[in-house]
Formats: C-alpha cells, sequence, structure tokens
C-alpha cells in the first residue's frame, strides 16, 4: 500500500509541476493545490505505520502513534488554502482587468532575451570575422613561402 501512495504522490508531484509551468493562472492554481497535496501526502508517508493513540486508553502493546507529522500536515492544509485564496483573488482581478487569465511576458523578461540574441550575434560575426583573419593570415603565409 504505501508503494501505492508513493507513487499517488509522485503523480501529483508530477501533474502538478506541469500545471505550474502554465501560463494560465487556474492552471497555475490547480497545479499549486496538486503540489500541495502531493506534499501532504508524502509528510503522512514518512510518518510510518499505524501507532496506538496517543492520549488515555490506547493500547499498550502498541507504539504510540507521533502526532507531529499530522500537525504539520493541518498547518499545510491552513497555508495552502491561505495561499489559494490570495492566487483566486489574483486570478479573478486579472480576469476583471484583461478579460484573460493568461499571465503576459514582463517587458524586462523580453529585453533580457533580446539582449541574448544580440550578444549571440555579434558573437558569431565575431568567430567568423576571425576565422577569416585566420585564412587570409595563413593564405598570406603559403604566398610568402611560395615567393621564397
Amino acid at each position: 500500500m504505501t508503494i501505492v501512495l508513493a507513487a499517488a504522490a509522485a503523480a501529483l508531484f508530477g501533474c502538478g509541476t506541469f500545471l505550474l509551468l502554465q501560463r494560465q493562472l487556474t492552471r497555475v492554481l490547480v497545479g499549486l493545490a496538486l503540489l500541495s497535496h502531493g506534499a501532504n501526502l508524502v509528510i503522512i508517508l514518512a510518518a510510518g505505520g499505524r501507532g496506538a493513540p496517543t492520549f488515555v486508553g490506547g493500547d499498550e502493546d502498541r507504539a504510540l502513534l507521533d502526532p507531529l507529522p499530522q500537525a504539520f500536515v493541518l498547518t499545510a492544509i491552513v497555508i495552502t488554502f491561505g495561499v489559494t485564496s490570495f492566487l483566486l483573488a489574483l486570478a479573478y482581478r486579472s480576469w476583471l482587468l484583461t478579460g484573460d487569465d493568461e499571465v503576459q511576458d514582463d517587458v524586462e523578461d523580453r529585453l533580457i532575451v533580446t539582449r541574448w540574441s544580440v550578444s549571440e550575434e555579434l558573437i558569431d560575426a565575431e568567430e567568423a570575422a576571425l576565422a577569416a583573419h585566420a585564412e587570409d593570415v595563413a593564405r598570406r603565409e603559403m604566398d610568402e613561402e611560395a615567393h621564397r
């Protein structure tokens, strides 16, 4: 059963990561929720098997259940709820302003891409000029040796 739950956590992480990398805010929101569910499942899996209740009246023969992973998961659920509501508010505001929930490109990102492509073109031009210069030098040396 642990392997099935580990596979489910891996599937949640994979689908969440895929959705988180999309451009629509609703997909980002669902991806974040899937990632948090996968993390909660991993925490519960790491807690180990069943144990006796930690309060009075539990079975004395079994080891006691560790309540800390459950507290972590409850805290993570509350934090995820807050982040999800914040992202819902952002997505709603974006939809009101633009009529679409797609995230637009940042101007600075476009400038960086433009600078990178320009610098690559300059490097290619410099390499071509150096190669042409090296061919000229080699040709001159061959001509000088032929005239000697």
